[in-house]
């Protein structure tokens, strides 16, 4: 970073942390629009990156690399109230002066500080959502971030050490304030559902090791690399398993203690998020943060039994061409039991996804003019969570750290891992899917530093989805097995749109959302039950999938419809990634504007 950058940033950075607001400036005053705008932008991500070091470590900053996000109520309360003062002093910015491009980043900024500001229909405060619910569940929180996070960091010089050390000294001070928001949760009555915390206990126990140098969190020990002397290193072994023994280790069992002993037994055995207070306007904002759309759950739970009547015509169809001779539930039934469509081994599961991975990178320059320069590996799912987690899922590179992508491929339970769901799962994770889209985005020129890191829950997902579609372009889902994966996959995301809408706005049972999501999509019965229990750690978040994806197909559709002969699908592809992660709204605008560039 130049030093012009940094006192622009930090010029910017003032904006928030004085939390100073300006008054509104008469027009002439206004003249260079853009540049407050830019100072504010990039002040105001310098300021989120300082309090979610952890998102600063994963996007490649590490001037944070020693500390961890504040998760005790006044850390929640502080980010909230400078982010909202972020908003108030972009109201100020004269949107009308700016070009068009600046006008993107103010549009993008905007959207991004509503929901950095958690703020609910209304400007209303609602208790509790944005504390508790992200301190703890079986998907997220402070457990499972220690061990990812310290896996990310780098860990080539000793300075890189040192940090790792002094963040393993500062973990109490971070289960502390995530134990305070859980007990100020707990007391107004506030707390996650008891049945998707049944594993926590279990995740976090699997982290205490008494001896460090058998501790996953202090993998970065076991070796380092040849330009640390050998006296470095033992002094670097010796610090840090110290640290371990004196801190780390109480503090993880200080944890096991109390949601073993206190939050567990106390979590409320209700699911919905309707069940809280304020729970139906907080579910709202959830649907209307993770789809970037007006739909109601009521509309998006039409919209996904249509998905869903859809989705199973076609998956007759395969069965019918397959020439199987049977029910709909026989043939789920042949997929799951013969052996011929299951690995043996978690070395040969692994092996498979990437056979997969490089059969569909030479692919992609039929469907894309511009292709990222990142590498992505395929890797397994770490042991310590891979029970609880679904069958795969990808954790973004960083050229700046200098780490790839990786997709993670879950090699736990080899019955639950078939052949025929392989090719889908893998163009959505790897290539075409989330490598692709969020790699382009890390390699965006000339936009704000958050404009490449943001992670638009349904044009990311959706996009995931609508990936795995390009599979028949690629030559991919050549028999009637993997076809069929293709379908169940998407079926799995209409599924999700009928199921977290039941479960948090209309009022169904777990085992009613199970039991559909069963019967509609032919799952293993593993799969299911977590899947379900992530709808309900995370209401609205399964909702972006297929409606991201929706609305790339129709954008795509009204590109061809409107440009006839001169529609090209490589362009069309470009363009929708060429800005990064976008609202939905505001792809709509984007796309729309080339349709009508390319016109005139």
């Amino acid at each position: 970073m130049d030093l012009t950058r940094i006192t622009r940033t930090t010029l910017g950075l003032s904006y928030v942390l004085m939390g100073a607001l300006t008054t509104p400036q008469p027009a002439a005053a206004q003249a260079d629009a853009a540049s407050r705008l830019n100072d504010l932008v990039n002040g105001t991500w310098l300021y989120t990156m300082s309090v979610f070091p952890e998102w600063a470590t994963y996007n490649g900053y590490t001037a944070w690399d020693t500390e961890w996000t504040d998760y005790s109520p006044r850390g929640f309360a502080e980010r909230n109230a400078r982010f909202q003062q972020a908003l108030r002093e972009l109201g100020q910015v004269d949107r009308d002066r700016l070009p068009d491009r600046e006008r993107l980043n103010y549009d993008v900024f905007k959207d991004f500080l509503t929901g950095m500001a958690e703020l609910p229909p209304h400007d209303r405060a609602l208790p509790g959502f944005h504390y508790g619910y992200t301190a703890i569940s079986q998907m997220e929180g402070v457990h499972l971030n220690i061990p990812q996070i310290l896996a990310l960091m780098p860990h080539a010089t000793i300075r890189d050490y040192e940090n790792i050390i002094t963040r393993l000294a500062s973990i109490p001070e971070l289960i502390d304030g995530a134990i305070a928001t859980l007990d100020a949760d707990r007391e107004a009555g506030i707390t996650l559902p008891r049945v998707i915390l049944e594993d926590v206990p279990r995740q976090i126990a699997d982290l205490i090791v008494n001896d460090p140098r058998e501790a996953a969190i202090m993998a970065a020990f076991a070796e380092f690399p040849d330009r640390i002397p050998a006296g470095e290193r033992q002094r670097l072994t010796t610090d840090a398993n110290d640290v371990y023994s004196g801190f780390v280790l109480p503090a993880l069992k200080k944890l096991l203690g109390y949601v073993t002993n206190v939050y567990l037994p106390a979590a409320r055995s209700t699911i919905a998020m309707t069940d809280l207070p304020g729970g139906s306007d907080w579910y709202r904002y959830k649907v209307r943060i993770f789809t970037t759309t007006n739909l109601t759950p009521r509309e998006i739970h039409e919209m996904g039994l249509e998905e869903v009547a859809r989705i199973r015509t076609a998956m007759d169809s395969v069965i019918a061409a397959s020439g199987f001779h049977g029910t709909f539930d026989d043939f789920v039934h042949f997929l799951k039991t013969d052996p011929g469509f299951y690995y043996t081994s978690r070395e040969e599961l692994l092996a498979g996804y990437r056979d997969i991975a490089k059969r569909a990178d030479p692919e992609l320059v039929k469907l894309f003019g511009t292709l990222p320069r990142l590498p992505y590996g395929v890797i397994a799912v770490p042991g310590y969570s891979e029970r609880s987690q679904t069958a795969a899922y990808y954790q973004p590179g960083s050229p700046a750290a200098g780490r790839p992508g990786y997709f993670y491929a879950n090699t736990y339970n080899l019955p639950a891992r078939p052949k025929w769901e392989m090719e889908a799962l893998t163009l959505h994770e790897a290539v075409p899917g989330h490598h692709l889209q969020l790699a382009l985005a890390l390699e965006l020129e000339d936009v704000p530093d958050f404009r490449k890191y943001l992670l638009y829950n349904a044009y990311t997902e959706g996009w995931g989805l609508y990936a795995e579609t390009l599979g028949y372009d690629m030559g991919f889902y050549e028999d009637p097995y993997s076809r069929f994966g293709q379908l169940a996959f998407q079926m799995w995301r209409a599924v999700r749109l009928v199921v977290d809408t039941g479960i948090h706005a209309l009022g169904w049972s777990r085992q009613q959302a199970i039991d559909y999501f069963k019967e509609q999509s032919g799952r293993p019965e593993h799969d299911v039950t977590v899947e379900v229990d992530r709808y309900i750690a995370w209401p609205g978040q399964a909702l972006g999938y297929m409606i991201g994806k929706l609305e790339i197909e129709k954008l795509r559709d009204r590109a061809m419809t409107r440009l006839g002969p001169r529609f090209d699908i490589r362009e069309f592809h470009d363009q929708v990634l060429v800005n990064g992660g976008l609202p939905l709204n505001i792809l709509e605008t984007q796309i729309d504007a080339w349709i009508d560039r390319q016109l005139h």
